[in-house]
């Protein structure tokens, strides 16, 4: 067994490092809750890009808020042939905590479709995220359901960072249990060097220059917090990788958070 865990153990710092070498930085902003300090702000971090994944945290404060959700394992809503099932975990029913651990689209759908388009747009709009669009594509009546992947909603790392403010600080306009449940949701039960992470990847094609897809290059995000003695600091950090990744980009920004910021000592 000890051996197995050896081998384990080495495939996933072989993984790691591989995505290091095949990923670009674009912006690293770092912050310590309940300030206005700054401690990391290196690279583009005002450039609004798609949300991706990490949109997931604003629709489970939104979702909670709203009463669609009701805590972190209901609803349990049931897998249907034709919803989007990109990985094999998404075919299954799935409740919240599955939803932010897996990253399911398809419960991001139903959550958006309860709400519909004025409750969702309004929604958006009271927590301040990023361009507030939710239209979606022009012409293609997709904003529930597609607005936050690749398309019209668009936020900056430093935008995030406001966001998450709001959230650790208990200052969204949105009921106690919304964002006391969100935060649950987001722990990720990591404790590298110490420190306890919570937060949510995001994976995603950037854009060329004529805003066409650029699917050789996608972006990656983490975005979240960590605690440690008393102490929370906030982040986000959006990554390129520069030819078609062999991990998801979303999983090579977590890693390299984890090793830049909380597993060498005096990193922050």
């Amino acid at each position: 067994m000890r051996h197995v865990a050896s081998l384990a153990l080495v495939f996933a710092l072989a993984s790691v490092s591989l995505a290091r070498a095949e990923m670009s930085v674009v912006c690293t902003a770092v912050a310590e809750a309940g300030t206005d300090t700054l401690l990391k702000r290196e690279g583009d971090c005002e450039t609004r890009v798609t949300p991706a994944s990490t949109f997931k945290i604003a629709l489970a404060v939104i979702g909670f808020d709203a009463g669609i959700l009701t805590d972190e394992h209901a609803p349990v809503l049931p897998y249907r042939p034709g919803y989007p099932a990109w990985m094999p975990s998404w075919k299954t029913d799935t409740d919240p905590t599955g939803w932010i651990r897996n990253s399911v689209v398809w419960y991001s759908q139903k959550i958006t479709e309860a709400l519909g388009k004025r409750r969702f747009a309004d929604a958006v709009a009271r927590l301040d995220y990023g361009n507030r669009d939710v239209s979606g594509d022009p012409g293609k009546g997709n904003g529930l359901t597609r607005s936050w992947i690749g398309s019209s909603l668009k936020i900056s790392p430093l935008e995030q960072i406001a966001f998450l403010r709001g959230l650790v600080g208990r200052r969204l306009p949105v009921t106690p249990h919304a964002i006391e449940t969100t935060i649950r949701l987001l722990d990720t039960g990591l404790e590298p060097g110490g420190w306890r992470l919570y937060g949510k990847t995001g994976s995603a094609a950037a854009r060329h220059p004529d805003d066409s897809l650029d699917r050789e290059r996608p972006i990656g995000w983490f975005v979240g917090w960590a605690e440690k003695g008393g102490r929370t600091v906030l982040f986000a950090r959006l990554v390129r990788l520069d030819r078609k990744p062999s991990v998801f980009p979303g999983l090579a920004a977590k890693d390299s958070v984890v090793a830049d910021l909380f597993t060498t000592p005096g990193s922050l």
